[in-house]
């Protein structure tokens, strides 16, 4: 029976090391924006409504690459190569970020903690949300409006 109990132990100790080891996959330290920029950016995206961190590798983005064509696709960290592309050929031109409303969503969430970020979206008002950890673990939500260094709200789990 003692057995029996350290081996559930155990195995309960093991799953949460590793959903924890995952959950860490699924965010990137707040100073390698500047390199998933420079990645997307060199594959040709123009406005940015939202950059997901998929793993330590990979990032999700869903923007425009011009006044036409609106993408989302997985890009490789590493090579700045594409994993998965979708285009659609739009109507009623680009919205969202540019590199520098991003940059700037960031410096107002890293001011208010943020250590980690997750994900960062815009909205067609431009309501932005930069969703991440702080240094401490805690998860972190901050959001402010587009082009302005105020936060507007913020929320700590």
């Amino acid at each position: 029976m003692k057995r029996k109990m350290i081996l559930i132990a155990t195995l309960a100790s093991l799953m949460a090391a590793a959903t924890l080891a995952q959950a860490e996959d699924h965010r990137l330290a707040a100073e390698r924006l500047d390199d998933v920029l420079a990645k997307a950016s060199a594959f040709g995206f123009t406005h940015f409504r939202e950059i997901e961190v998929e793993n330590a590798e990979s990032v999700e983005i869903e923007g425009w690459l011009d006044d036409e064509w609106q993408a989302e696709m997985r890009l490789s960290l590493q090579s700045g190569e594409s994993l998965e592309e979708e285009r659609k050929r739009r109507e009623g031109g680009a919205w969202g970020m540019s590199e520098d409303d991003v940059r700037l969503a960031m410096e107002v969430a890293v001011a208010e903690g943020l250590a980690e970020f997750e994900e960062i979206e815009v909205d067609r008002d431009g309501r932005v949300e930069v969703e991440g950890r702080d240094g401490e673990g805690r998860e972190l939500e901050v959001r402010s409006r587009q082009g302005e260094r105020d936060m507007r709200e913020m929320e700590r789990d």
